[in-house]
């Protein structure tokens, strides 16, 4: 049996995604886990990896084409296997159609549903977003009308299986799934809706009829339309419209900014050790990566170990649940703030904790060439526990960051300047480097933060210890 190929819905906000390139063509072998397509989100281009092995049987959205999450791109399936849609374009629409004319003739297995239609657990997603699941899970799935993404599953990683299906089948209406993807949409609970298709089926036709119910009577005149006024721009004047990246910053920043309360702490590091100790580790690192190690490398290592502190727990941690429990990470993913031309984005070394300093070099720079060239990952730009960004190469000395949510803090690094300092009762200049701690105090106190600063400020200014 075909499995479709959806559009993965990569993030909270994202509505859409435009499909750039297919790297398979149809007829191509492809096996779990190879590149299918290209596409880019609201925040960059994205690969997208198969979840099936098989045939690249048909493709249905084309290069250049936006296409709205969840909706059908392609079909995975055994040679030979022949996709039916309802046009020889082969639109996701006519897939769709073929798909509910199909159900509506074939007798429900699903027993009644109750009234009171239980909430279960989410079932997991494999990589790109798409729900894991066995193509027998999938056809049984659309056989009894049941949405896929409700049903727990109980394989591998939360694999669904066609029993989890099969057990799953009697807490749900019944429907076709253009009927439930239409009901989700609109906000109508299925259970208060009486379907007039096969042994009471819910069909497209029953919520176009409760929606047209729903329609408020027209008003005896209707007021005369409106003319769009066309307004004259001063000269000089421009005006142009966000791109979906600005966008999501916009959203993402206002969202941060008005729910955390925040506060920044200000510390000014000597960075004399670190500049001696980066000095001698730039050739032995070359040699072993290839790649120059950077103070942000340096910089990362030490907010890493100073956060596996146990006593450093909140700032390592995050609030849920409508911000009434806090998740505490035994781990950490951390965050590295990267300016494109056309906006900002955060990739994130996952597992940092467990790197020693070549790995990290190693992973940071991979996440962040990716980031700067527009080819990383979901999971690559997503589950940070806490974040990093510099400006101190343009010179910034001081700022106040914004917390990248759902992170507790982020550290903000400025320029190294040198600085008249006083050591040993003489004055004497010193490469000193601000650095900026911003909080959120919902889960973070004054006191705990400055102590998380005084042990990285140490690190920092005794960097030895990060090759311990």
């Amino acid at each position: 049996m075909a499995v479709e190929i959806i559009m993965p819905k990569l993030g909270v906000d994202m509505a859409e995604g435009e499909i750039i390139e297919w790297k398979k063509a149809e007829g191509d072998t492809v096996a779990e886990g190879d590149v299918l397509l290209e596409i880019m989100s609201d925040k960059t281009n994205m690969e997208i990896e198969a979840e099936d092995s098989g045939v690249l049987l048909k493709i249905t959205r084309q290069a250049g084409e936006t296409v709205p999450v969840t909706e059908t791109i392609g079909y995975i399936g055994e040679a030979g296997e022949e996709v039916e849609v309802g046009s020889p374009a082969g639109s996701d629409v006519d897939v769709k159609r073929t798909e509910e004319d199909a159900e509506a003739a074939t007798p429900s297995q699903a027993a009644p549903a109750p009234k009171e239609t239980p909430k279960p657990s989410a079932t997991p997603q494999g990589k790109g977003g798409k729900i894991r699941a066995t193509p027998a899970a999938r056809r049984l799935a659309r056989e009894m009308g049941i949405e896929l993404g409700l049903v727990p599953g109980s394989g591998p990683k939360g694999r669904v299986h066609a029993e989890d299906v099969e057990n799953f089948k009697g807490v749900q209406p019944k429907a076709t799934p253009l009927a439930r993807k239409m009901a989700e949409a609109e906000g109508l609970d299925l259970a208060e809706i009486t379907g007039t298709g096969f042994d009471g089926k819910i069909k497209k036709e029953d919520i176009l009829a409760v929606l047209e119910a729903a329609k408020p009577a027209p008003a005896a005149e209707a007021a005369p339309a409106k003319e769009e006024k066309v307004v004259e721009l001063p000269e000089g004047v421009e005006h142009k419209p966000m791109s979906a990246m600005r966008k999501a910053i916009s959203k993402g920043m206002t969202n941060s900014y008005l729910t955390a309360p925040t506060f920044t702490l200000n510390y000014d590091i000597d960075m004399t050790e670190m500049i001696a100790l980066r000095k001698k580790l730039i050739d032995p690192i070359m040699a072993k990566t290839g790649l120059k190690v950077s103070f942000t490398d340096l910089i990362g290592m030490a907010v890493v170990k100073t956060l596996m502190k146990p006593e450093h727990e909140y700032m390592n941690a995050s609030l849920i649940n409508d911000a009434n429990d806090i998740e505490l990470h035994r781990f950490v993913n951390l965050g590295i703030a990267v300016g494109l031309d056309d906006g900002l984005i955060v990739p994130v070394v996952h597992g940092a904790d467990k790197m020693s300093l070549s790995d990290f070099v190693l992973a940071s720079k991979d996440v962040i060439k990716k980031a700067q060239s527009g080819k990383l990952k979901a999971a690559e730009m997503s589950g940070s526990t806490f974040s990093i960004t510099n400006l101190g190469m343009f010179g910034t000395k001081t700022f106040n960051p914004i917390i990248n949510q759902p992170n507790s803090a982020i550290l903000g690094v400025g320029a190294t300047i040198p600085t008249p300092t006083v050591v040993d009762g003489e004055i004497v200049a010193r490469p000193i480097m601000a650095m900026c701690l911003t909080i959120d105090h919902r889960l973070v106190d004054g006191m705990n933060g400055a102590k998380f600063m005084v042990d990285l400020k140490k690190l920092m200014e005794n960097p030895f210890e990060l090759l311990i």
